[in-house]
Formats: C-alpha cells, structure tokens, sequence
C-alpha cells in the first residue's frame, strides 16, 4: 500500500488555489507522496507551474486531470478537450506520475450524452499513452445513469480500459457492495482498477446535498470492511486521500490528513 494525499485536499479556492503553497503544506504530510491535480485557471501558467513543482522533489505517482475536460467531451467539443488533454498529459509526464485520474463525464452536464463520452474515450486513452500517461476513468457521479453501467459500457467497446474506484462517488449511487461483490466484481477481478480515492459520504442514495467530500469516519463508508476486501483481491499499490484539508479561510489542517494515512496503513497491516 502506498498513501498518496490529493493536492486538491491541500488548495482550493479559499487560500486562491495557489500551488507555491504546497511547499510548506506537503513537507507536513506523512504519505507516501500527492496525487497532483490541475486546475482550470492554471492553462496560462502550466509551464511555470511544473517547473515549480519539480523542485520540490515530491513523489507524485498519480495526476488528476482537470475535471471540464469531461465536460467539452460531454458537449461534444472534442477539439477543446483533446486539446486539453495534451496539455495535462504532458504536465503529468514531466513531473513524474504514470497514471492520470480522469472525469469522462463531470459537472451538471454530467453523463446525458453519454455516447459523446464513449466515442472520445479511445482518443483520449490515446493522447495520455503518447506521452507515458495510463487513463484511468474515475466512476464519477451521474445525472442519468451510474458509473459503475459506464464502466461496462467502456469495457464492450474497447479493450482493457483501466479505473479509478472513488469510495463517495460509490457510496452515493449505492454501488460499494455491487462492486465489491456484485455484478461490477469483474472489474477488479479483470485487472482493470489501478488506483483507489479514499473519502467518506455522509447522504443517502443520490442526495445530490452530500457530496462533499469527507475524512474517514465523517460518513457513512465501512472503511474497516472495504479496505480488508480491496486487500483480498490482491491490490496492493495506491490510494489517495481526497478529505478537504482547508477550511473556508484557506487555513490547512495536514494532522487531519496524517491522522487518515495512520489509519489506513494501521487498518491494511493488521
């Protein structure tokens, strides 16, 4: 197992989503490394930002693309998010990480063309590989249907697409168990799931109110059974903690973080 810490969790819009900031904030964390994630007011600047990043000697093993890029495919612009594509692949690659995280649908537009989604998928897969980069679909939230159907239906289309497994975007459409268990259980069976989010949810089904996201304990998740089963099947690579760690004054609160990566490396060895 290694523990990575999203720099979503560490900067966001409360403390002006500035990424000099992680330096002091990650030499506070006790992971294993940051899963790094871009933003969409940071195209202009991408560049000096990966310069900035690289020197700080962190172990990032994991990016996550900006999340619209889901959103120009869902619409159908499939330029714009090619575009945007290369441009975050090529920052995954130049600060280290193999795997990107990725929303092929997001947003209030979500999944309602969901064949625009399927038809970009191959492209995207494609750009990502040119330079060095897995794509990883995450099993975002939907409007229409849900996640895990559209795992599938990736899956009949092309071969071997590799996943992320979100535990608040699961737990939301009731699919933990359909995953673990369920009729979704050949994903991980297949090899297809290379990576893990770790935050809690705290609504009902589809309580569009309660997505935000969570630190172990906050919710509803049964974390003690969910991380015993994932080490059953073999897994043994990373997981992210996606917990925001900043208040509304921008304030970090990394021992709330620590606290997340003892427990699940306590919860793991036992």
């Amino acid at each position: 197992m290694r523990v990575l810490c999203s720099t979503g969790a560490l900067i966001g819009r409360p403390n002006g989503r500035n990424p000099r900031l992680l330096g002091e904030l990650t030499k506070k964390l006790q992971g294993d490394g940051v899963e790094f994630m871009m933003y969409s007011t940071w195209y202009d600047t991408v560049e000096e930002i990966t310069d900035y990043v690289n020197t700080l000697g962190l172990t990032i093993p994991v990016y996550h693309c900006q999340k619209t890029v889901g959103e120009d495919v869902t619409r159908g612009d499939f330029a714009e998010a090619y575009r945007k594509m290369s441009v975050n692949a090529k920052q995954a690659h130049d600060i280290g990480a193999d795997r990107m995280v990725f929303h092929l649908w997001n947003g209030e537009i979500s999944d309602c063309c969901f064949e625009n989604n399927l038809k970009a998928y191959g492209d995207l897969r494609a750009i990502a590989a040119d330079h060095g980069v897995d794509l990883l679909v995450e099993n975002v939230v939907c409007n229409v249907e849900d996640p895990l159907l559209h795992w599938r239906q990736i899956a009949d289309r092309y071969e071997d697409p590799h996943f992320i497994f979100d535990t608040k975007m699961a737990a939301f459409h009731g699919q933990i168990e359909a995953f673990c268990e369920g009729e979704y259980a050949w994903a991980w069976k297949e090899g297809l799931v290379r990576h893990y989010h770790i935050n809690d949810y705290a609504g009902g089904y589809k309580d569009w109110t309660a997505l935000k996201t969570l630190p172990i304990g906050a919710g509803k998740v049964d974390f003690e059974a969910f991380l015993s089963f994932v080490k059953s099947t073999g897994y043994d690579d990373t997981f992210t903690l996606e917990s925001t760690a900043f208040d509304k004054t921008g304030a970090v609160d990394t021992d709330m973080l620590n606290r997340q990566v003892a427990y699940l490396r306590e919860q793991w060895n036992r």
